[in-house]
């Protein structure tokens, strides 16, 4: 106790608190060697548990952070993840999901997430070259991969451990984490012809990338395998503002033989749909069916009549994040690869 009353340790902490706390400031509250406090934080098995217990009590009373620029100078890592996020991914719950994912898995381990943001529309490598040149993570997630991305092709030339969200077609082994968006539209065509309907448009990504092979995959062949015909979807893709996707909405379904099936790729893109169709006069699951991928389940609280199909995000970010330590430790890109299968909302309309 000093004069005022107080207690040595929570003066000193409070004291602490005006500075950034360091691995001295703990060995000088515990009583212990910079080494051991360093030790117990890094769960050394010849350190005690109660010593362990009592050094992480203090550390997290002072909001002790290990100083990453030390970390890299000791080990030559960073301890930091970077997930490289395009700011067009879609609205409805993709950011937020991913990184719920990711960060449930890196909790409790050295590692921290970094989320880079950048525009697809500009140069998708600037922000790779930038982590290859800095050395600012140990390893990257990237998304909206294309059959042949230079990103996937430069990380493996420069040995940077990384996972992809979506898969590549390039003879490169890498690790992956993706959605069957073949089973998906296959699954969307048969739901939509035992609806009774024949004449089925398709609202899928951009050509560019790798999930619109496999969607037009599953799409063609449920086509050919249930007796449906297309209904051409022109140049909108889910990518397409939203403005402009409801407007041509609604000039598909007022034209002479409009679709009375709809498939969608992306859920933000099916409210703009909707939007379009009803603007037309149409009604939805009277006139039209619709199904939709969703990675949030919000659709049919707006409108239940979506067939809606759920993609579980959050459970991709895990899995990206597990598959990215693992090749960090030196396990085979063959080993770190997945898929997810479409999963059919409880919520949608009853047959």
């Amino acid at each position: 106790m000093d004069d005022s009353g107080r207690s040595r340790t929570g003066a000193s902490i409070q004291g602490a608190g005006r500075a950034r706390p360091t691995l001295k400031t703990i060995a000088y509250m515990t009583g212990l060697g910079i080494t051991t406090v360093s030790r117990a934080l890094k769960d050394a098995p010849d350190i005690g548990a109660e010593t362990k217990e009592r050094v992480r009590l203090i550390a997290n009373q002072l909001g002790y952070q290990p100083n990453r620029a030390g970390v890299r100078l000791r080990t030559g890592k960073t301890n930091v993840i970077a997930l490289v996020l395009s700011i067009d991914e879609e609205l409805m719950g993709f950011t937020s999901q991913m990184v719920h994912g990711i960060t449930e898995v890196l909790g409790g381990t050295q590692y921290h997430l970094v989320v880079t943001p950048h525009s697809f529309e500009k140069d998708p490598m600037v922000p790779v070259r930038y982590i290859l040149d800095t050395g600012s993570a140990d390893g990257v997630i990237i998304s909206r991969i294309e059959p042949e991305d230079a990103r996937v092709r430069l990380m493996t030339e420069r040995n940077l451990p990384f996972a992809t969200h979506g898969r590549t077609d390039m003879g490169i082994e890498h690790p992956y984490h993706d959605y069957d968006n073949e089973a998906y539209a296959y699954q969307a065509v048969r739901k939509l012809v035992e609806k009774g309907r024949r004449r089925i448009a398709f609202l899928s990504p951009q050509s560019r990338f790798s999930f619109y092979i496999h969607s037009r995959i599953g799409f063609e062949r449920g086509l050919a395998d249930f007796g449906a015909t297309e209904v051409p979807m022109g140049r909108v893709t889910s990518e397409t503002p939203f403005e402009e996707t409801r407007a041509y909405a609604e000039r598909l379904m007022r034209s002479a033989e409009p679709p009375d099936g709809i498939i969608s790729i992306s859920g933000s893109a099916t409210i703009a749909l909707v939007a379009g169709l009803e603007a037309a006069g149409k009604r939805l699951g009277v006139d039209v069916d619709l199904v939709s991928k969703q990675s949030a389940e919000f659709l049919n609280w707006i409108r239940p009549e979506i067939y809606t199909v759920n993609e579980d995000v959050r459970q991709a970010g895990r899995e990206l994040a597990k598959a990215v330590m693992a090749r960090i430790d030196g396990v085979a890109p063959e080993l770190l690869q997945s898929i997810s299968q479409p999963v059919w909302s409880k919520m949608a309309p009853a047959d």
